[in-house]
């Protein structure tokens, strides 16, 4: 089990690092579209109007880029225990509850997320074969494969969340 969580911390990393590279990259390729288009349009100077022009890929790479933040960010927001969650029975329940109550939603989050993963392989394949392209000649599908990846991640989370409650909840009724 120690080399599961260590998995988890080397794949927080990475994630991180993702997310670091990719903003940076947003934020590059959009400001040098907005530079360019500003240079055009008044300063009316027609080389920044060719690079625009050559550099047309960026704008949908960004929008890509937006895709793969949210699925990482969800993802790592997930392993810390910071996602999104409508949590009203923490109010209700004891804590002595709590952690069977973390148990039964990381076992749903798990069969929500197969469903999604096997949903999103279909929905990739079908992109697969169908052939399109995105920008730069590249396939669309290899844009999209962060949708099963992305959903994978959060279930391994939901996974590792829910491995934890099941060991604390056995440990507690042995003492």
């Amino acid at each position: 089990m120690n080399r599961i969580y260590a998995f988890d911390r080397m794949l927080q990393r990475l994630e991180g690092w993702l997310i670091i590279a990719f903003v940076w990259m947003m934020a590059v390729f959009t400001f040098l579209q907005v530079a360019l288009r500003g240079l055009y349009t008044h300063a009316h100077l027609q080389w920044a109007n060719a690079l625009l022009g050559h550099l047309d890929w960026t704008e949908p790479l960004v929008r890509l880029l937006v895709l793969w933040l949210t699925f990482l960010g969800a993802s790592l927001l997930t392993s810390d225990n910071n996602h999104i969650k409508i949590d009203l029975f923490s109010a209700l329940l004891s804590k002595k509850w709590l952690p069977f109550r973390d148990l039964a939603l990381s076992i749903a989050c798990v069969l929500i997320c197969g469903i999604m993963v096997k949903d999103c392989f279909s929905y990739v394949s079908m992109e697969k074969a169908f052939g399109g392209s995105m920008f730069l000649e590249i396939p669309v599908w290899i844009g999209q494969i962060i949708l099963p990846i992305g959903f994978l991640l959060i279930l391994f989370r939901f996974l590792l969340r829910g491995a934890r409650r099941w060991t604390e909840i056995r440990e507690r009724k042995r003492t």
